[in-house]
């Protein structure tokens, strides 16, 4: 049986007196796409908060392969292999793409001075090709903030990518998105996912995209987790269908 690549136990988060995740256990294989799901408030932004860093628990733990990441900071947890893009888009607004890009690959390798000729050449491979994964090639020399939202979101893959990570978070990819920028993201995380090898672990309130690319899915209620297992488990669940998708689902 193969282990997982993230391996979560026990993980509790107070705040004030109010339990926000409570006891939860989650495990996640390499190579493939699981979701976290849940009507608001059930924790998903929380236990995200908690495995990378930017929030630390009261109790339990987060191991990433093999390695215990319990309460790292961020910036560790990015070392480790492990990279989010945010709920709220968070990019570089006054730079290109190209620029943005660039800037994440060079904090990636700890440049601190000039590059020799060959660095940079490097470099510029490296930035071409995650625009062109992403979709943006054709934008590479615009502004930031004057990109689509659905773009903005795109380069803020690529950024979470630039740091050549082994799992990439996506806490609701899809929010504020039209349907057709919403097809494309999904596509490019399957895409990532098959042709990289990339793990996916992603929140989602969009069922559609949920049980269309999900290996897994794990429920979450209320902190806890209400459910776990294939797509097509989960989504014929009695249980996940009152609580989650609506008795008529």
């Amino acid at each position: 049986m193969t282990e997982p690549l993230l391996q979560i136990r026990g993980l509790v988060r107070d705040f004030d007196g109010f339990r926000a995740v409570d006891g939860v256990d989650l495990d996640v294989a390499p190579g493939t796409i699981h979701s976290v799901i849940g009507p608001n408030g059930a924790g998903k932004s929380t236990l995200f908060a908690l495995i990378t860093g930017e929030v630390r628990p009261t109790a339990g733990t987060v191991v990433f392969a093999g390695t215990d990441l319990t309460g790292r900071v961020p910036h560790a947890v990015t070392r480790a292999g492990l990279a989010k893009a945010f709920q709220t888009t968070n990019i570089f607004p006054r730079l290109t793409v190209r620029e943005s890009v660039a800037a994440a690959v060079l904090a990636r390798e700890g440049y601190g001075r000039l590059l020799g000729a060959r660095s940079r050449r490097r470099i510029d491979r490296d930035v071409i090709e995650l625009c062109d994964t992403v979709g943006l090639a054709g934008q590479a020399d615009r502004v930031g903030r004057e990109l689509s939202h659905g773009d903005q979101r795109a380069l803020e893959i690529a950024l979470a990518l630039a740091t050549g990570p082994r799992l990439l978070l996506l806490d609701e990819p899809t929010a504020g998105m039209s349907p057709f920028e919403t097809r494309r993201v999904v596509e490019q995380i399957t895409g990532l996912a098959r042709e990289r090898g990339l793990t996916v672990l992603f929140s989602e309130h969009d069922m559609d995209t949920v049980f269309g690319i999900s290996d897994e899915v794990t429920v979450m209620h209320q902190g806890r987790v209400l459910a776990h297992g294939p797509a097509v488990e989960v989504r014929a669940n009695r249980e996940v269908m009152s609580v989650y998708l609506g008795s008529e689902a």
